[in-house]
């Protein structure tokens, strides 16, 4: 039987509550927010729109600040450091991936995969991202620019960038949100190998049942709270 004390949380959060100001007053957009996530589990967030599911992942990754509640990312309480600590810790634990790839534009693809590892201050920037362009299949895509390339092939830029610093969490927005569904199947089947291969968390918001159904566990969210 394994021993409690000895279960690693990537991620817990208590209590987690947003409150923003709204032409009526206030509009609670999630309430008392509780669960974990055990380091190498896969977790689905899913719900209708509206329900607070980007809302959530923002805040765990230290983007936005609750109302009330906590978080903590590998047993740190991301809301009490302050900007640069949090700044810090995102560039050290997480990698992102986003239904709009997020892509710098005047960057080329090699470029966008490096960026992360030129601000971690990594010498050998250069090798890994082009090794991670390889693993998603674009090594003669190095040198092209987001406006030349497929959605698709501007997802796989994005999730070489999410792994390339090795982070030990993955929080992924919609991913396939913005490509057909061919595309959208082999980039979350490709997400899910890379995620095996490094063993990193992943957090997926989705509102995508059939994806949501290949993570170990799910939370559902209606109206800012967790359902069941």
């Amino acid at each position: 039987m394994r021993d409690p004390s000895h279960v690693v949380h990537a991620i817990e959060v208590v209590g987690l509550g947003k409150r923003v100001a709204d032409a009526t007053g206030e509009l609670t957009i999630l309430r008392e927010i509780n669960f974990s996530v055990l380091a190498g589990e896969t977790l689905a967030i899913v719900g209708a729109s509206g329900s607070g599911k980007s809302t959530l992942l923002g805040l765990l990754a230290g983007l936005d600040h609750p109302s009330s509640g906590t978080v903590k990312l590998d047993g740190i309480d991301i809301f009490q450091l302050d900007e640069d600590g949090r700044a810090a810790l995102r560039q050290q634990k997480l990698g992102f991936v986003f239904q709009s790839f997020q892509l710098l534009a005047h960057l080329t693809a090699l470029e966008n995969v490096m960026l992360p590892l030129e601000l971690a201050r990594d010498t050998e920037a250069r090798r890994k991202a082009e090794e991670m362009l390889d693993r998603v299949g674009l090594s003669s895509r190095l040198r092209h620019y987001p406006r030349t390339m497929s959605g698709g092939e501007q997802q796989r830029v994005a999730l070489a960038r999410a792994f390339v610093t090795e982070p030990s969490l993955l929080l992924a927005d919609e991913p396939t949100g913005s490509l057909d569904a061919a595309t959208g199947e082999a980039v979350i089947r490709l997400m899910f190998e890379l995620n095996r291969e490094r063993g990193s968390t992943l957090v997926l918001v989705t509102h995508d049942t059939s994806i949501a159904a290949r993570c170990g566990r799910i939370i559902t969210l209606a109206a800012g709270q967790v359902q069941g």
